[in-house]
């Protein structure tokens, strides 16, 4: 076997453009998509305090210059977040055809055109006063989310995003069978075009703090580890993966990123034909904005390192917070 000396692998490392050349996992431009926060009833993007550089846009001039300035910078695909004026326990205004995400699509859409793509997260909790991803039965100091009931409600509210031209229906409440009956109801409804992209395995993670604050989404009552994934399970997430490309889902999705590589490799390794898109979280970005911040890290080189782990691990598309910035990192250049 020839080894040391004549083997010295360190000679592909002693150049910039050797490196390039022989990189064998890169950020795909293409592949990032930015989360927007969008809420009714401000005139101003209001910057949200556990998450720096981070703002929640009005439906108006200002959010359309963000989504003008994010295409300039080669950021062409969103997923919008809603934060609407009013709640109820039925999550009526999350599915109303002049609601907040509802409005912000058709104004997108009708500016911009095709030359963005608008993915519209589907769930409740950001609707519901109590704050949970469906249709809450409470009996005396216990409660329940109606998993039957829920998948109904969901499936009207991604009809009617729909309606409103997005793209693609993100559904995220990890109710059992939403998949299905959001694609059985788009399907009926001459929509069958649009795909969906599942949060097929989401876990119950810790991480998710600086987007409730966000989002003003935090359960009123109780959490949400009676319909997320456990953290402690992997296996689980294939089946998870498995039945809802079974009901029809067109992209599938491990939440979080950052701390889940290995389920992202195995759910890619498992399902290698079918689009895979990982979402690096409020609570990755935060505490790397936060150390960045502290200057105990470099934040730079630290977001490109973990951007590129994530697309090394198996995924497709990365959602990310930070998709503008490292954007302008990759254009300047000489990090690895």
């Amino acid at each position: 076997m020839v080894t040391f000396p004549t083997i010295r692998p360190r000679r592909l490392r002693e150049k910039k453009l050797l490196r390039d050349l022989t990189a064998e996992s890169y950020i795909r431009k293409d592949s990032l998509v930015l989360p927007v926060f969008i809420k009714e009833d401000i005139s101003s993007p209001e910057e949200i305090p556990s998450m720096p550089d981070v703002y929640r846009y009005p439906i108006n001039d200002k959010l359309i210059k963000f989504i003008e300035l994010s295409i300039e910078n080669g950021i062409n695909k969103f997923i919008l977040f809603g934060i609407p004026k009013y709640k109820d326990d039925i999550a009526s205004s999350a599915m109303d055809s002049n609601g907040v995400i509802q409005r912000s699509t058709k104004i997108i859409k009708e500016t911009f055109g095709d030359k963005v793509l608008v993915i519209t997260d589907e769930c409740t909790d950001e609707y519901t006063s109590h704050g949970h991803c469906g249709i809450v039965r409470v009996n005396g100091s216990s409660y329940k989310v109606d998993n039957d009931e829920s998948i109904k409600l969901h499936a009207k509210i991604a009809l009617s995003q729909a309606k409103a031209g997005a793209d693609v229906i993100a559904p995220s409440s990890m109710m059992d069978g939403v998949v299905g009956e959001i694609r059985r109801t788009l399907d009926e409804n001459g929509y069958e075009d649009i795909p969906i992209m599942a949060y097929s395995s989401k876990y119950a993670s810790s991480f998710y703090g600086p987007f409730r604050d966000a989002a003003y989404s935090k359960p009123a009552f109780g959490d949400r580890r009676g319909y997320q994934m456990d953290p402690r399970n992997k296996e689980e997430a294939l089946r998870e993966v498995y039945l809802d490309i079974e009901e029809g889902a067109d992209i599938v999705m491990v939440k979080p990123a950052h701390t889940y590589l290995d389920v992202i490799s195995e759910v890619k390794r498992n399902f290698p034909s079918y689009t895979l898109a990982a979402y690096h979280v409020s609570g990755e970005y935060s505490m790397i904005k936060a150390a960045s911040i502290n200057g105990w890290i470099d934040e730079k080189r630290s977001v490109l390192e973990v951007t590129t782990s994530i697309f090394r691990a198996g995924a497709d598309i990365v959602i990310t917070y930070y998709a503008n910035k490292i954007m302008q990192w990759l254009k300047e250049g000489d990090v690895f």
